[in-house]
């Protein structure tokens, strides 16, 4: 039986994930396509760490490891939804969740000083940041906007707010020593064995990295942030929003980039309360409270010091001298420099611009915002998008072009495989970059705290992205631009290699160009406006960037795209779209047992993916892919996506729903007589029960709902929760049943 690999993760996607599963199997089966899970939650990969003390044969498994094996093979068929990122603070809640459960697993050390602690530390710092998106990311991204949900938004258009020609929004970023302007980049001749280290003014040598395995045609990058030009842009912009009373707003991606950002967060955090740090520096140092995670965790620890009392009266005065600061919960008072991984960049910034250009403050009102953004590689990009609201108001979702995006992500490229080639430097001095026969390929002359990292492209995803997006050229016939920066060293270099080897493929008839991230950002938002459709092919930050900004600004959200992987095996990997919003949808369901988390992501891949085992042979499969797409179409149009508010549907309605408009698609089919006969009954089954079940789905709504916990769900409260209606359950489980 060919299989479908249904990835579990976390918060919101997991839970709707006990709610749609059994429908999916249920209705597969009939098709000779079963559905398994393979846990790579954060808390399940937590757990795999250390089988012989967990005990429990569920845990012991790294499924993370298994999929990256089953990646390289052509019979891959993953569907990933969106997991955490884990920022150092989630990760600590996931562990002290963990312990309370009963699990014998230890604390993370701090400051690690035995052998045993400095191996417990190397494992979990493999869990935070972008863990799993590396390893599954087997090939490059082919995102895009249905043509259903397209046009379900143009009938049905979200809100874009009001853009004012006096807004003060802004960006800020760095115009010198950032990363951009300090790159360097090499291309590998042959296979070798690099060694990044640290040479200081006397002459001595600190290795930050014995052995880094490089191929050739591999382009590597090396560049540093300078910590003493990021310290004053931060004092700049923190005058800045103040003279112009906006709100000051920081945003990083202290989770993707889990080594760089969070360094950066604590600098963003030091500076907005300088004064503070410079009276009181000495000891909140020393208490390991510098920001970087966050505000909370600084308040949180200040109960520790002697005169904790005194620097929290400091805190909450430089809060009254300094600039408003952006809210993320003003009913709670949690500011965007309370956990560094509440506001992500590429989630935060379309959000802000889809919202007239404003963030709230702590009187939970709308304000205009000074964005904060450091490294200046993709800042300019933001900027370019508030200068055309601003001048021509806020974009119309009835009438604007779409923007699809092909990625160069493949085998950790680019930033987000540099974790473990990141350092806060130790020491004034010169990085390099040296190779095995001891030439120096690239340097950098740094001072202690400066942040250095290296990059990683392999020439094959190169290769890879440069031939997809010609083929999404041809497919689609629609502009296509690739946003690389001649500026910048490494994007210099990659035009080069696009030149070179789109010269191979057949370009013939097609508008195919290079222009810079801010250039093309013109270009496009243009197009977007007249109603115009551009193909944007970025590399991996970028593509996380617009495949956040565009989609949110034209559809709503981001989780309402198709997001396909074709990977270089000849498998395919699909994702489900973004789930940055995700916490707040957990919490709603704990409180009022109303879940608004969107599955649409998840009824796109899924149809993906069983055209990719129809493509396989197996015709049934087709069947259902044809039908679920049709579906989908109906569910939109029905109004059956999840509401807000509770008392409305959510998504476990829509899920039903979803399966009567699957079901009796199928039950009317022609190609299957088989299909159409097992369908039949059961799509009459739902019809006839519709009002019941509705009404069970909707009942529960109003009261808190108990999990057993955020991290790691108990199993048994969780179907529970998530599967209300035994009418419903019945029906889809004898369905299972009887295919068996």
């Amino acid at each position: 039986m060919a299989k479908i690999i249904w990835t579990r993760t976390d918060e919101a996607p997991l839970l709707a994930t006990y709610s749609l599963k059994p429908i999916v199997k249920a209705f597969t089966i009939n098709a000779g396509v079963d559905v398994e899970t393979r846990d790579i939650s954060l808390a399940g990969r937590i757990l795999s760490f250390f089988p012989e003390r967990v005990n429990n044969d569920t845990f012991a498994h790294d499924a993370l490891a298994e999929l990256g094996d089953l990646t390289l093979s052509e019979d891959a068929n993953i569907i990933k939804l969106p997991n955490i990122s884990a920022s150092l603070v989630q990760l600590k809640k996931a562990i002290a969740e963990l312990q309370s459960q009963g699990f014998d697993i230890p604390d993370y050390p701090d400051n690690p000083a035995t052998d045993e602690e400095r191996e417990i530390h190397e494992l979990y710092a493999t869990v935070t940041g972008s863990a799993v998106n590396p390893v599954l990311r087997q090939g490059n991204s082919d995102r895009r906007a249905p043509e259903a949900v397209k046009n379900y938004t143009r009938n049905h258009p979200h809100s874009m707010g009001a853009w004012s020609a006096d807004s003060k929004t802004n960006v800020a970023t760095m115009d010198a020593d950032d990363f951009r302007d300090n790159e360097k980049t090499v291309i590998m001749d042959s296979d070798d064995t690099l060694t990044i280290k640290l040479v200081t003014a006397d002459g001595s040598e600190e290795i930050l990295k014995p052995e880094l395995d490089v191929i050739a045609g591999e382009v590597i990058d090396g560049t540093f942030m300078s910590v003493k030009a990021l310290d004053a842009f931060l004092l700049d912009a923190i005058k800045r929003a103040k003279e112009d009373g906006v709100l000051f707003s920081a945003h990083l991606k202290a989770t993707m980039m889990k080594v760089s950002d969070p360094i950066m967060f604590g600098h963003v955090v030091r500076a907005y309360f300088k004064d503070v740090y410079d009276k009181y520096g000495e000891e909140l140092l020393a208490a390991g409270l510098d920001g970087e995670n966050g505000l909370g965790a600084i308040l949180d620890g200040l109960s520790e010091l002697d005169n904790g009392e005194e620097i929290r009266s400091a805190f909450e005065q430089a809060l009254d001298d300094g600039p408003d600061l952006a809210m993320v919960n003003s009913s709670r008072g949690i500011t965007n420099l309370h956990v560094p991984s509440d506001v992500i960049v590429d989630a935060s910034m379309p959000a802000m611009i889809r919202t007239s250009g404003h963030m709230w403050n702590a009187d939970d009102q709308e304000q205009d915002t000074l964005a904060v953004l450091p490294d200046s590689s993709y800042a300019g990009i933001y900027q370019v998008v508030i200068d055309d609201c601003r001048a021509n108001g806020a974009y119309d979702p009835t009438t604007m072009g779409t923007v699809p995006n092909v990625g160069l992500m493949a085998q950790k490229a680019e930033e987000y495989g540099s974790h473990d080639k990141t350092f806060k430097v130790p020491a004034d001095g010169t990085v390099q970059v040296v190779n095995s026969a001891g030439d120096v390929l690239m340097s950098h002359d740094v001072e202690a705290g400066d942040i250095w990292r290296a990059c990683q492209t392999k020439d094959a995803p190169i290769r890879d992205w440069v031939k997809l997006a010609v083929d999404r050229a041809r497919k689609s016939g629609m502009k296509t631009i690739f946003w690389l920066d001649e500026g910048r060293s490494h994007d210099a270099t990659l035009i080069d290699l696009v030149n070179k080897y789109m010269a191979d493929l057949d370009t013939d008839g097609l508008d195919i160009s290079i222009a810079s991230p801010i250039e093309a950002t013109r270009i496009t938002v243009e197009r977007m406006r007249a109603g115009e459709d551009t193909i944007s092919v970025t590399g991996n930050v970028l593509r996380d960037y617009n495949t956040d900004l565009f989609p949110i600004l034209e559809l709503g959200t981001s989780a309402k795209m198709l997001s396909i992987v074709p990977l270089m095996a000849g498998g395919g990997l699909f994702e489900t779209g973004a789930g940055g919003s995700a916490p707040k949808h957990v919490q709603q369901l704990q409180e009022e047992n109303h879940l608004r988390w969107d599955s649409l992501g998840e009824f796109l891949a899924l149809a993906e993916s069983l055209r990719l085992e129809a493509d396989h042979g197996n015709d049934r499969a087709g069947v259902l892919a044809t039908a679920l797409d049709k579906a989908t179409e109906t569910l939109l149009e029905a109004g059956k996506s999840p509401s807000r508010k509770a008392g409305e549907i959510d998504n476990r309605g829509s899920h039903f729903y979803l399966a009567l408009f699957w079901a009796e698609e199928l039950a009317k089919q022609t190609d299957d007589a088989d299909i159409a006969s097992t369908f039949a009954p059961v799509a009459e089954a739902l019809r006839s029960n519709e009002e019941k079940i509705a009404a069970e789905l909707l009942k529960v709504q109003g009261s808190p709902a108990d999990l057993g916990g955020y991290y790691l769900p108990d199993r048994a409260k969780t179907f529970e929760v998530m599967r209300p209606s035994e009418t419903f359950n019945t029906i889809i489980d004898e369905l299972a049943e009887s295919a068996k």
